[in-house]
């Protein structure tokens, strides 16, 4: 059937056989055909795929946009997601700049009446300050007061505090239940994610590079990321069965770290 499909023998639309009669065109038992039809339409080729009525080929799904970089990209999904009436974002990051930055296009539409979310529920995990670094770190190995862990953590602390104090000014603007919080991680993320209502995995990858910035006391010369610039790739539930299982196991992985050995974290 999936080849039917592929090489336009069947069309959107087009209703299949009954499960009697695939079973017996290809020989199988009716319980064979049920499974199949269901992975199908978990793939997203056949919907209506009930006992009573059978299955249509489904219209194809529009194609997805092309990677964008984070801070592009993040805006629009941060934007549909607030959408709903109870927002839930969860975050897996080495700072909260992408997402502070981000979340300022549904709290415009938000400012202007075009989104009216009841509640805001954002949970942060971050490294703690406690941990040595994989990166941002200098290329000559750290010292106790290595001025690369300082700036890193100067700006976490102030970047999670801009975004939370954004968030939290909904409670007297707008009356919507916000609640803003945040974790430490005992490691370095490689990764960035963020998990959309549950309904959303967005990931994008660290590049480490080599790169050089001035400061008060001279020039850091540090391996870093720019992960602003690193591209975020989109899983959603509704797009298939592949999409749907690393939502749901990205959820898992996400609350099973906020459970179990991150820590409470306060930021300075």
């Amino acid at each position: 059937m999936r080849e039917r499909i592929r090489t336009g023998e069947l069309r959107p639309g087009d209703r299949l056989p009954t499960q009697a009669e695939l079973a017996g065109e290809f020989g199988v038992e009716r319980g064979a055909v049920r499974q199949a039809l269901r992975v199908l339409q978990g793939d997203g080729l056949l919907s209506n795929v009930t006992k009573g009525s059978p299955p249509r080929v489904a219209a194809p799904v529009a194609a997805r946009a092309e990677p964008q970089p984070t801070m592009v990209g993040l805006a629009p999904r941060l934007v549909e997601a607030f959408s709903a009436r109870q927002v839930r974002i969860d975050a897996a990051c080495l700072t909260a700049e992408t997402l502070m930055v981000a979340v300022g296009e549904p709290l415009r539409l938000i400012h202007e009446g075009r989104l009216r979310p009841e509640a805001i529920d954002v949970r942060i995990l971050l490294p703690s300050r406690n941990i040595d670094l994989a990166f941002p770190i200098s290329v000559d190995r750290p010292s106790e007061d290595d001025p690369v862990h300082q700036r890193w953590l100067a700006q976490r602390n102030a970047q999670g505090h801009v975004l939370s104090h954004n968030l939290k000014a909904l409670r007297a603007t707008h009356g919507i239940d916000v609640r803003v919080t945040f974790r430490a991680l005992p490691f370095t993320p490689p990764v960035k994610l963020y998990l959309l209502n549950g309904a959303e995995a967005l990931i994008a990858y660290y590049m480490i590079t080599r790169r050089e910035e001035r400061a008060d006391d001279g020039t850091l010369d540090m391996y870093d990321v720019l992960g602003t610039e690193s591209l975020l790739f989109s899983f959603e539930k509704a797009t298939g069965q592949r999409d749907a299982a690393f939502v749901t196991e990205s959820q898992k992985w996400f609350d099973a770290l906020w459970e179990t050995i991150t820590s409470d974290l306060t930021l300075s």
